[in-house]
């Protein structure tokens, strides 16, 4: 017989890594027999004809977001008491205390986190959040459907949707066995584990690493180190395009060498689109100097802000916008999807681009698999003021102490040598390939190309 696996999707981030990869068709060839068990609101039959069960209730505990805000809380204070490291109060957002209800749910939760700031807190504080899940009508909603289909595991594609909690708490009930994959390559030290699972399938020894270091109620035995799909689409030689192929679909000028400057969440960069100017500018001024450049703009999928706009406006004559083939079918974040297609784009831009520029962004990844050098600004903005935060914290957070060196992606940490760096760069006088190829087998592990057969591989040894 056959081994039912339950690919779960609490939300949209899983899509592009285990439903527009190859991921579904490795699983098959071993034998598996694949089901999606489906809380978002694309529909996988609809859009890509595979079988999947839907989770219409979308309910959770009213209390749910408090509760997970002070166990996120709870857990960054315990590491940075228990490591001696102020970066981790970095990771948190700030308090609403606009109206009366936004200002009782603080108070609470700021109550909840000074109870349960220690290791046996955060675990009661679980233990409360789960209690609460379970007496959801979802909780009793997804216990029926895993009765019903009886699966022999649940595969959960991010460990970090609350969606995903009264789910797996179901499954783990009915004695079904639990995994999830550890979506990103910063969650672990910014505590964005919500769910305890049976395994988890981490990128590298790296996250294994961090997996057991942030949560002692993890047993080694648990962890498998698998890699991640999210870059096997880059070692597809069938996605690649002719230059003249895809200069024509994108309009491009065949005569430019091009330069990607690959756009970033409001979040994290909030000056992002100034960057984007000071690279325009420099392509000008080295187009007077006898080079004939320009700028493919990416903006960040999720970004739907009108704030390049004018910088984009001003400098047509440089800046050409490709944009991520994303689909929005909801208002959430999460709810911004990517399609099958944009594997295609992506792969192009990075193949035809000279190198790609950002603030701190894992494109430096994409970019390096196609032997692509990559600059990180790292200087402040003359916009910057109180209230906007500086983009100087993002290279201190824990993720970016995994580089083997400084030279792991060329740091520009002044505006005046932006343009000097560019001419070192397309003057072949520049690279971080080499070091940054060696940073990314750090942090996606050392096979990339095997992630989705490893991870079968991972599920079919736990079922045995």
């Amino acid at each position: 017989m056959p081994k039912k696996v339950f690919i779960f999707f609490p939300d949209g981030v899983g899509l592009r890594n285990f439903a527009f990869t190859d991921f579904k068709k490795i699983g098959e060839q071993k034998g598996f027999e694949i089901t999606y068990w489906n809380n978002t609101i694309f529909s996988l039959k609809d859009n890509l004809g595979f079988n999947e069960v839907k989770i219409e209730d979308k309910s959770a505990h009213k209390l749910l977001s408090i509760y997970s805000r002070a166990r996120k809380r709870a857990e960054l204070n315990v590491s940075r008491d228990k490591f001696s490291d102020n970066v981790y109060p970095t990771y948190k957002f700030p308090f609403n205390y606009k109206g009366a209800k936004n200002i009782f749910r603080s108070l609470f939760t700021k109550w909840l986190i000074g109870k349960y700031s220690s290791e046996k807190g955060i675990v009661k504080l679980r233990e409360k959040i789960n209690k609460l899940e379970r007496s959801t009508s979802k909780y009793a909603y997804c216990k029926k459907q895993l009765e019903e289909h009886k699966p022999d595991l649940v595969f959960c594609t991010t460990q970090r949707a609350t969606q995903s909690i009264s789910a797996l708490l179901a499954a783990k009930d009915l004695g079904i066995p639990t995994v999830a994959f550890v979506y990103s390559w910063d969650n672990v030290p910014k505590a964005m584990q919500v769910v305890e699972t049976d395994y988890y399938c981490v990128w590298s020894d790296l996250m294994k690493h961090e997996q057991l270091k942030y949560y002692p109620f993890v047993k080694e035995e648990q962890v498998f180190v698998t890699g991640t799909p999210q870059f096997e689409p880059h070692f597809d030689e069938s996605l690649k395009q002719s230059r003249e192929a895809f200069f024509a679909e994108h309009n491009l000028d065949i005569n430019k060498k091009y330069i990607c400057y690959s756009g970033d969440d409001e979040t994290t960069s909030p000056l992002d689109q100034y960057y984007l100017e000071d690279l325009a500018n420099a392509c000008r001024s080295l187009n007077t100097q006898g080079y004939n450049l320009g700028v493919i703009y990416r903006k960040c999928p999720v970004d739907y802000t009108p704030r390049y706009d004018a910088v984009i406006n001003a400098s047509k004559d440089i800046i050409t916008v490709i944009d991520p083939i994303w689909q929005q079918v909801g208002s959430q974040w999460n709810q911004i999807l990517p399609t099958p297609e944009d594997f295609k784009m992506l792969y192009n831009v990075c193949e035809h681009s000279e190198f790609v520029t950002n603030v701190c962004s894992s494109t430096v990844f994409d970019f390096v698999v196609h032997n692509k050098p990559c600059i990180y600004y790292n200087y402040e903005q003359p916009q910057l003021k109180k209230g906007i935060r500086d983009i100087g914290q993002n290279y201190k957070y824990v993720h970016f102490r995994s580089m083997p060196s400084d030279k792991a992606a060329v740091f520009c940490t002044d505006k005046n040598d932006l343009e000097a760096l560019v001419k070192q760069i397309l003057d072949g006088n520049l690279s971080n390939v080499e070091e940054g190829t060696a940073w990314f087998k750090i942090v996606a592990g050392k096979q990339p190309t095997k992630a989705s057969e490893t991870i079968w591989n991972t599920l079919e040894d736990i079922l045995k």
